[in-house]
């Protein structure tokens, strides 16, 4: 009898693993198609994305250096675009994958910081974008004379436009990490407080290692991540003085 009901007990165990594999297995092909088929939209959209991207510095020539180097461009916005299209899209599938093994109040707060993240990343993308790329790219300019001219390869300055919209939309997700820090009692606000110089070091020597060997980039990246390190500390006091005024 104890021996049928353990097997009982196993067959449920290894159904729900083999569920949970096939509710996985669904969503991954799910995002995989979407993917496919935003980046297929994107590509048909990357000769006006190229364009664009050039009008930030339209005094400058860009040139390409390999046969394929122009195409492989096209291919790594689409790509890159296709990925920020189907975002929305991936993190619908993440979610319902997960929440049915959160609880309420999890659900709650995982469905709020992916919201009010997702906003964050968007906004670093359009500062980086509007700012501190057409800043930087001047600067580096600049530094041109008559006798070295500046001849850069479009797939370089690809990269660098990709590189700096991924890495402010990554430091904006700042303030969504301390309040999730902060919220689970991983990270207390007072330490947070008591440390601030010691966490401006931190910035600082993370902005010199995502930009550029320069001080103006390493500027341009350090004070947004020091303004938004301190509306971290505040949304964190807000929501703790929140939750305990609330009546257990």
């Amino acid at each position: 009898m104890i021996k049928r009901k353990h097997n009982e007990n196993r067959d449920k165990k290894e159904l729900t693993i083999v569920g949970h594999l096939a509710e996985l297995r669904k969503r991954l092909i799910n995002c995989a198609f979407v993917f496919i088929v935003a980046v297929i939209l994107t590509y048909n959209f990357a000769e006006t994305v190229v364009r664009d991207i050039i009008n930030i510095v339209p005094d400058v020539n860009f040139v390409f250096i390999a046969p394929a180097e122009l195409l492989m461009s096209y291919i790594k916005i689409s790509v890159v675009g296709g990925l920020v299209i189907a975002a929305p899209f991936l993190l619908i599938q993440l979610w319902l994958f997960v929440s049915p093994g959160l609880n309420n109040m999890e659900r709650k707060y995982i469905s709020v910081s992916l919201i009010t993240g997702s906003l964050f990343f968007i906004i670093g993308v359009i500062f980086s974008y509007f700012i501190v790329l057409p800043t930087m790219i001047v600067f580096f300019i600049g530094f041109q004379i008559d006798e070295v001219q500046a001849m850069i390869s479009f797939r370089n300055y690809l990269d660098f436009v990709i590189n700096t919209l991924l890495a402010f939309g990554a430091i904006f997700e700042l303030p969504i990490v301390m309040v999730l820090l902060t919220k689970f009692n991983l990270v207390q606000i007072s330490f947070l407080k008591k440390n601030r110089k010691v966490f401006v070091l931190v910035i600082f020597i993370i902005a010199a290692i995502l930009t550029p060997p320069d001080v103006i980039s390493q500027i341009l990246l350090g004070i947004p991540m020091l303004i938004l390190f301190e509306i971290g500390i505040i949304l964190s006091s807000l929501i703790k003085n929140k939750n305990n005024k609330t009546p257990s």
